[in-house]
C-alpha cells in the first residue's frame, strides 16, 4: 500500500474532474458538492502519508518505480520526502478550502470551473511527488491548461489579457528548462553509457563548472518566474486581480511555491558550485522583491491589488532564506512557503467573500466595516497580524527563522529584509483602518451581512493553522530537517570546487593584469 499511495492521492482529484464532467450540466449542486467531496476524500488520503512517514530517515519514503518507456528511460517514479510532504498537504488543504468557498461566488459553468480545480491539485501534486525528470516536466506543463481556464473563464475585466501573460510567462521558462533537462539527460548518457530521466541519478552527477552555470541558469530562470522574483513578477498582479477567488488562493498558497520547491529540488543539489556562484545575484533580487513590493503594495487602491504585491514581498522572504545555505534559513524558508499559503491564501478568501457582497475591492467604497460586520473585522484582523508576522502566528515563525539564517550569511541583507517587515506593518494596517474604522460613508455598506455558516467553516480551519505553527511549529521542522540536512550536505560538495575555480579565477587575473602592465612598460 506504501507503494501506491502517493498515487491514490496525486490521483484521486483526476477521477474527481472525469466524474463532474459525467454530471448534467444543470445539476449544479451535485457539481459543487461533488468536487468538495474529492478534495476532501484526497485530503484524508494526504493525512495517511503525514500517518505513516518516518521523521528520522532522510531519503525518499513511499517510492515507486515502474519502467514506462525503458528505451527512452522513462519510468513512473514517485516518491516523497519531508519538504514535499509538508507541500502535498498544503495542496490537498488549500483545494479542500478554495472548493468550499466558492459555493456561493461561480455564476455560470459550474462544471468546468470544478473538474479545472481538481485537474489543476492533480497537476500540482505530481510536481511535488515525482522523481522523474520527464514527468515533472509533463507535470508542470499541466497545470498551465487549467489555471488559464479558471482566470480567463471565470476572471475579472481583464481576464483574456491576464491570463495570456501567464501563460507567456511560465512558457518562456519552460521551454528553457526543457533544453535543460535535455542536456542533462544526454549528458548522463555520455559519462555513464544509459538514459535516464532518473532525478535521483542525475543528483550528483559530475558537471564541469560551465556547464553547471548554464543549466542552472536554465533551470533558475524558469522558477524565477513561477516565483516570482523582481523583476520577472508582473504577470502576479494581473493575474490574482483578474483570477476568481479560488484561483487566487491556490495561484499564491501553491503555485508560487512550485519556483522554490524547484530551486530545492534541482537547482541546489544538481548544481551545486553554480549555487555559489548564483547565491549573491539571487539574494540581492531577493531583497530587492521584499522592498519593492512592499512599496508598491503600500499606494494600492484595490485590497487585492494590495495583497498581490505583498506576495511579491513575501516571496522574497522565501528566497533570501533559502539562498543563505545553512539550517536556520533554509527551514525558515519551507515554513514561510507553508505560513504565505495559509495566510496569502486565507485574505484572497476574506476579499473574495467582501467583493460578493459589494462587487468591489476599491478601498474608498468602504469605511466603518467593523461595526457593521464584527465577526468578519475580527477573521480579517486575525490573519493580517499573521501576514505581517506579529508573534504567536505563523508568519512570526517564518520570517524570524529567516532573518536569523540572513544574519549569520549576511548582515546587510538581514537588516534590509527586516525593513520589509516594518513596511508590511505599515500598508496592511494603513488598510485595515481605512476599510474597517471609521463611520460609514457609502450608504451601500449599511446593508452588508456579516458571515455565514459555510464562510466561518472555510475559515476556522486557516485560522487554527494560523495559532498552531505560531504556537508549536515544532512538527514541522522535525519533518522537514533531515531533509534539508541532505541538501545542505549535497550543496556543500560543490564548495571545494567553487574555492578552487574562484582561486584560480584570480590567479589568472592577476596574470593577466600583469601580463598587460608588462606589455605597458615594454612599449
Amino acid at each position: 500500500m506504501d507503494s501506491w499511495i502517493l498515487s491514490i492521492v496525486a490521483f484521486l482529484p483526476l477521477l474527481g474532474a472525469f466524474f463532474i464532467l459525467l454530471l448534467p450540466n444543470d445539476h449544479h449542486v451535485s457539481i459543487k458538492h461533488s468536487a468538495w467531496f474529492f478534495s476532501i476524500l484526497t485530503f484524508v488520503a494526504s493525512l495517511c502519508l503525514l500517518f505513516r512517514f518516518d521523521t528520522v530517515a532522510t531519503g525518499m519514503q513511499f517510492v515507486a518505480n515502474i519502467p514506462w518507456v525503458s528505451e527512452l528511460g522513462i519510468s513512473y517514479h514517485v516518491g516523497i520526502d519531508g519538504i514535499s510532504l509538508l507541500l502535498v498537504l498544503l495542496t490537498t488543504f488549500l483545494t479542500s478550502i478554495a472548493i468550499l468557498s466558492t459555493f456561493s461566488a461561480v455564476e455560470h459553468s459550474h462544471k468546468g470551473f470544478y473538474a479545472s480545480l481538481l485537474l489543476l491539485e492533480t497537476g500540482m501534486l505530481g510536481v511535488f511527488v515525482t522523481l522523474d525528470l520527464f514527468m515533472f516536466y509533463v507535470f508542470w506543463e499541466v497545470m498551465l491548461i487549467p489555471m488559464y481556464f479558471l482566470i480567463g473563464v471565470w476572471g475579472g475585466q481583464r481576464r483574456v489579457y491576464a491570463a495570456i501573460k501567464f501563460v507567456l510567462f511560465t512558457m518562456v521558462g519552460s521551454l528553457l528548462m526543457l533544453v535543460a533537462l535535455l542536456v542533462l539527460y544526454f549528458e548522463y548518457h555520455t559519462i555513464f553509457g544509459e538514459y535516464t530521466f532518473d532525478l535521483l541519478k542525475i543528483t550528483g552527477m559530475p558537471l564541469t563548472r560551465e556547464m553547471q552555470m548554464w543549466l542552472f541558469a536554465a533551470f533558475g530562470l524558469a522558477f524565477i518566474i513561477k516565483v516570482p522574483m523582481w523583476p520577472f513578477h508582473t504577470w502576479l498582479p494581473d493575474a490574482h486581480v483578474e483570477a476568481p477567488t479560488a484561483g487566487s488562493v491556490i495561484l499564491a498558497g501553491v503555485l508560487l511555491k512550485m519556483g522554490a520547491y524547484g530551486f530545492l529540488r534541482f537547482c541546489l543539489p544538481i548544481f551545486p558550485v553554480a549555487t555559489f556562484e548564483f547565491m549573491p545575484l539571487i539574494s540581492v533580487l531577493a531583497v530587492i522583491g521584499i522592498i519593492y513590493g512592499a512599496l508598491v503594495a503600500m499606494v494600492q487602491k484595490d485590497i487585492k491589488s494590495l495583497v498581490a504585491f505583498s506576495s511579491v514581498s513575501h516571496m522574497g522572504f522565501i528566497m533570501l532564506g533559502m539562498m543563505t545555505l545553512n539550517l536556520q534559513g533554509m527551514e525558515g524558508s519551507i515554513i514561510q512557503m507553508i505560513n504565505h499559503g495559509i495566510s496569502t491564501g486565507a485574505l484572497f478568501i476574506l476579499v473574495g467573500m467582501i467583493y460578493e457582497r459589494r462587487h468591489t475591492r476599491l478601498i474608498s467604497e468602504y469605511g466603518g466595516l467593523a461595526g457593521r460586520v464584527p465577526v468578519y473585522s475580527t477573521f480579517f484582523m486575525i490573519v493580517l497580524l499573521s501576514s505581517i508576522g506579529v508573534p504567536g502566528t505563523n508568519g512570526f515563525i517564518g520570517e524570524f527563522t529567516i532573518l536569523l539564517g540572513a544574519w549569520s550569511y549576511n548582515k546587510v541583507y538581514a537588516i534590509l529584509a527586516a525593513s520589509g517587515v516594518i513596511f508590511a506593518a505599515c500598508y496592511m494596517l494603513w488598510m485595515y483602518q481605512r476599510v474597517f474604522y471609521g463611520k460609514i460613508t457609502n450608504k451601500a455598506n449599511e446593508k452588508l451581512t456579516d458571515l455565514t455558516l459555510r464562510e466561518k467553516v472555510v475559515l476556522v480551519p486557516l485560522v487554527i493553522m494560523i495559532f498552531w505553527i505560531g504556537f508549536y511549529p515544532k512538527p514541522f521542522f522535525e519533518l522537514m530537517e533531515p531533509s534539508v540536512k541532505t541538501i545542505i550536505t549535497q550543496v556543500e560538495k560543490g564548495r571545494g570546487m567553487y574555492e578552487a575555480n574562484k582561486e584560480a579565477r584570480a590567479v589568472q587575473s592577476a596574470l593577466d593584469e600583469e601580463a598587460a602592465n608588462g606589455n605597458g612598460d615594454d612599449q
